[in-house]
């Protein structure tokens, strides 16, 4: 019999992705931790490799464990779609796309928003590229997504700026000049790595990516072990493990827009949008008051 990946399996090994370690994705798919750890060992089985690892207590994704997170991503949403479509599940069901950065502020307010308009619905979520969240949205798979503006073909509408700032493990050092600045980021194409080299570039400051990964998980655990700065999203919280680094060039916040579904519930959009526009006003502000200009 040929080996197959199980939904269930792929929604725990996504969920410890995007919720950043078993415990938490356990709690979010109200499950055992025990059960999520078994659903990720089947995987490694039917896979024949590893896809996660430890590094004390937090969780860091394999080569192909990170292969098998955009797959099952892939996997999970083609599924949902099909039994939506199919067997006419979920008719009251508003599917919500944000990129990585910043969506553990992001997703929370759109959920609030959504269901101030609509209570009674269900909320679903994806997380992805800007790109394809965009085209996600076009097929009408996605309610409303919210994404970096210039890392899509669709400007959609513009919702305000991301703040960006640079992190690094507490006791990094920058190598000594003339040494290129070690950078970790997410794969091309990415627009917030695109503007981390334009930036070091226009103040002469030679940079080299040293580690690219998949998601924005990798480009934390890279920068907490030590490989090098990170310039990532400032909205609420700062990364566990990681401390600013003041000494770098400061960065222009990056825009984000907003793309809804055609015939999209446009009382629930106009909510929504507002409330993230209301989030990333917050974060410019805070960080005003703070003095750190973006």
């Amino acid at each position: 019999m040929a080996s197959v990946f199980e939904i269930v399996t792929l929604r725990s090994l996504i969920a410890v992705a995007d919720r950043g370690g078993f415990h938490r994705a356990a709690e979010a798919l109200t499950l055992s931790q025990s059960a999520v750890s078994q659903h990720v060992r089947r995987l490694e089985k039917t896979l024949g490799r590893p896809v996660v690892e430890r590094d004390g207590r937090r969780t860091r994704f394999t080569a192909d464990g990170s292969l098998l997170l955009e797959e099952a991503r892939r996997i999970v949403a083609a599924h949902d779609e099909a039994v939506r479509r199919l067997l006419g599940e979920d008719t009251d069901t508003v599917v919500i796309g944000s990129t990585e950065h910043a969506a553990d502020q992001i997703l929370p307010r759109i959920t609030a928003a959504v269901r101030a308009v609509r209570p009674d619905c269900r909320v679903r979520y994806r997380i992805d590229r800007s790109a394809r969240l965009v085209e996600a949205v076009d097929r009408g798979t996605v309610d409303l997504a919210v994404y970096v503006t210039e890392a899509a073909a669709t400007e959609g509408t513009v919702v305000g700026g991301l703040p960006l700032a640079w992190y690094a493990a507490p006791e990094w050092t920058p190598p000594p000049a003339p040494s290129s600045l070690p950078l970790v980021a997410i794969e091309d194409p990415c627009a917030i790595r695109r503007r981390a080299l334009a930036v070091l570039s226009e103040r002469d400051i030679p940079a080299s990516v040293v580690c690219d990964a998949g998601y924005l998980a990798g480009v934390l655990d890279a920068a907490r072990a030590g490989l090098g700065v990170a310039l990532l999203a400032t909205v609420g919280q700062r990364p566990d493990g990681l401390a600013e680094r003041t000494d770098l060039p400061p960065t222009p916040a990056i825009r984000m827009s907003a793309h809804a579904r055609q015939g999209a519930d446009a009382a629930m959009v106009a909510h929504a949008v507002g409330a993230v526009r209301d989030l990333l006003t917050e974060a410019a502000t805070s960080i005003g008051t703070c003095g750190t200009a973006t």
